[in-house]
Parts: C-alpha cells; sequence; structure tokens
C-alpha cells in the first residue's frame, strides 16, 4: 500500500488529488494521513470528498475516512470503467478541482466517460475558473491525446454555488508527449467574459473593456467573447477569462473573478495583468498550466520538456508526488528566469 503523508511539501488538496488519480491509474491502494494539514480548516471539505467518491465511481474503489473533514483516507482502486457519472458537491464549492482529480483517471477508461457535476462553483476563488479549464487546460491536454469537451450549463459563485457542467471524455490509452522550449509568435489574445444576471451593468462588458485597454496600450490585441448569463438565478456573479497560443504551441492563460465590492474594471485589469506577465516572460506554459500538467507528463511514453515562469509550491509538489507514486524522475533547470521542466 502507498503511504503518503499529506502535511508534506504544500500540505494542500493537491497532493489529495494528484495522489487519488495516480493510485487509480497505477492501481496501487493508498493511505494518505494528515490531509490539507497547512491548510486553516484541514481535512476532507465536501468538494474534496466529493472528488474522492467520484474517482472512486470511476474505479470501483474501496473507500474507508471518506467523510466531511476526515484526515486520514484509504482508496483501494480496480479497473477504470467507463459510463454515465453524476457529482454533486452541494456548496460552492470548485468544480473544476473536481476536474482535476478526475481528468487523468478518464485518459485510462476502457470507455467513454460522461459526468455531470452539480451543485458547485465554476468560478471560485483559488481555483482556475471553469473557463480556464476549457479554453487553456483541455486544449492543451488534446494534443497529447485526452479528446475532452466540457459544456457549462449553469455558471456557479460563491457563496451559493449551484453552478453544473458536463464533461464528456474519450479513451486514449497512451499519453503523446509535449515538447515546447520555444514560446514563438502570436496573433492575438482570445477571452471569455461572463456575468449571471448582471447584465443590466454592462459586468461582462466593462471587465472585457478594461482588459482590452490595458493589453492594448501595451501593444496587443484581443477578441473577447461577452456572454451575458441567465443560467443561474440563484447567484449573480462573473468572471474574465484570457489566453494566448503561439505558432509554437505555446500555452499562456490569465483569469479573475468578481467578488463583492470589486469592480468589472478590477476583474479586468487583473486578468490582463496575469496573462501579459506571463507573455512578457516568454515561457511556453504559464505558472498554473504547468504544475496541472505534471501527472500527463509523467505518464506519457515519451519524454516532455516545457519552460515555466516560476518554481510554484503546488508545481514542487506535484513533481514530488509524481516521482514518489510513478518510475519517474523529473529535471528541472533555472535559464536565465525562467524554468524548464523535464521528464527524464
Amino acid at each position: 500500500m502507498m503511504e503518503i503523508d499529506g502535511s508534506e511539501k504544500s500540505g494542500s488538496g493537491t497532493i489529495l488529488r494528484m495522489a487519488v488519480a495516480l493510485c487509480a491509474i497505477t492501481q496501487q491502494p493508498l493511505h494518505i494521513c494528515k490531509i490539507r494539514q497547512n491548510r486553516s480548516q484541514p481535512g476532507l471539505k465536501p468538494q474534496h470528498l466529493e472528488a474522492v467518491l467520484t474517482a472512486a465511481k470511476l474505479c470501483s474503489a474501496e473507500l474507508k475516512g471518506a467523510v466531511v473533514n476526515s484526515r486520514e483516507l484509504w482508496f483501494r482502486p480496480r479497473e477504470i470503467r467507463g459510463g454515465n457519472y453524476e457529482a454533486e458537491i452541494g456548496t460552492a464549492g470548485s468544480i473544476s478541482m473536481l476536474l482535476m482529480t478526475v481528468l487523468p483517471i478518464c485518459v485510462y477508461a476502457e470507455d467513454t466517460v460522461h459526468l455531470h457535476v452539480s451543485r458547485g462553483g465554476t468560478d471560485v476563488p483559488h481555483s482556475p475558473t471553469i473557463n480556464y479549464i476549457r479554453s487553456v487546460l483541455l486544449p492543451t491536454l488534446r494534443r497529447m491525446g485526452l479528446n475532452a469537451n466540457l459544456t457549462v450549463n449553469k455558471y456557479g459563485y460563491y457563496p451559493k454555488g449551484g453552478g453544473e457542467i458536463t464533461l464528456t471524455t474519450e479513451p486514449c490509452k497512451s499519453l503523446q508527449a509535449l515538447n515546447l522550449e520555444s514560446f514563438g509568435n502570436f496573433k492575438s489574445i482570445k477571452g471569455t467574459s461572463v456575468c449571471t444576471y448582471l447584465a443590466d451593468r454592462k459586468v461582462a462588458e466593462r471587465q472585457a473593456t478594461a482588459a482590452n485597454d490595458f493589453l492594448q496600450r501595451r501593444g496587443y490585441g484581443t477578441e473577447i467573447q461577452i456572454i451575458n448569463d441567465t443560467s443561474n438565478p440563484q447567484q449573480k456573479g462573473s468572471s474574465l477569462t484570457l489566453w494566448i497560443e503561439t505558432d509554437t504551441g505555446a500555452m499562456l492563460g490569465g483569469d479573475a473573478i468578481g467578488e463583492l465590492k470589486k469592480t468589472s474594471e478590477t476583474v479586468g485589469t487583473e486578468a490582463s495583468t496575469r496573462l501579459y506577465e506571463e507573455i512578457t516572460a516568454k515561457p511556453t506554459f504559464d505558472v498554473h498550466l504547468a504544475d496541472m500538467l505534471i501527472p500527463y507528463a509523467a505518464l506519457a511514453k515519451a519524454k516532455s520538456t516545457y519552460v515555466t515562469r516560476e518554481m510554484t509550491e503546488h508545481l514542487s509538489t506535484n513533481i514530488w508526488l509524481a516521482e514518489k507514486l510513478l518510475d519517474v524522475k523529473f529535471n528541472v533547470k533555472k535559464s536565465g528566469k525562467l524554468f524548464k521542466i523535464e521528464v527524464a
């Protein structure tokens, strides 16, 4: 049985998510203790619990300790099967984080997976927006061989949630490597600016205008889609996701969410500032995508290499955990102001 101490490295939910995913794939029994030990409220919160329960459904795993606030979990997986699955978070907990747990597992499913996730947060603090997952992560994974499509049925925001998505993945069995060391050139910045039941205040338009103004002053044009959403009367909210893909395949994203007392113009400036910071550094993947890709790079049949702007805590943790759970070794080399991540 694989033993994982959840207080090591970041001591966060990323250890739980990645350990469950990789053990499901390799069919290794897992025991993880001190779950989310370094967080202000340790243990399994509803979003973490639902991620574990959904992963368990995909591989018919036996579970022990899978209750809210538990700091210890036993997970014994079997074969990964396709089919139709339901997940319900019940709070504004992040749907994106749940997807990051189950997506690597779906790669190895015997058949197509249809996953419906309800009553969660699509655009909430401390998590990538759902449009970042749809427009930045999933296109990158398609290049590695995972054909996944995501539909947003309802947007959901803090504190009530109520978001709903549908994910469909086709099994690929074998992931292709990513080798990207050159930033390249791009034509324009794309984006999605969404607001739910805030069209009367032109929130989506104002977010997009602020981002466009910020980036145009620095010489970059934008193509930002405006969505005045009415899918969820339970909770008003907004978000902005921006991204670029270069002619070499580099992918960079930046996002921001609306909150009480935060102006739409602030949301636009936050998202565009984050993307601009990536563009000026010229990596091949932004700091968030770089850590999300670690399990896929570790599982790919050939060597992957890419460049990122910063060695974040999540990136360091994911590398440590991949090396612990898989027969793989990463090399990290600093080159100027960038970091080269390479699967040895």
